[in-house]
């Protein structure tokens, strides 16, 4: 259960469809989908 910030929705929400992804800086992050309006978000951190 990892949120993040949806910029459509105005609100945070629960990401659909998490995948773990390393940045190029080494950064772990999350991103998916908002459940809601279909927006792509991003969250930046180990998400667990």
């Amino acid at each position: 259960m990892v949120e993040a910030y949806c910029v459509k929705c105005k609100k945070k929400v629960e990401i659909k469809n998490p995948e773990k992804v390393v940045l190029k800086n080494g950064r772990p992050a999350v991103k998916g989908v908002c459940p809601y309006c279909g927006t792509k978000v991003f969250r930046i951190g180990s998400g667990e």
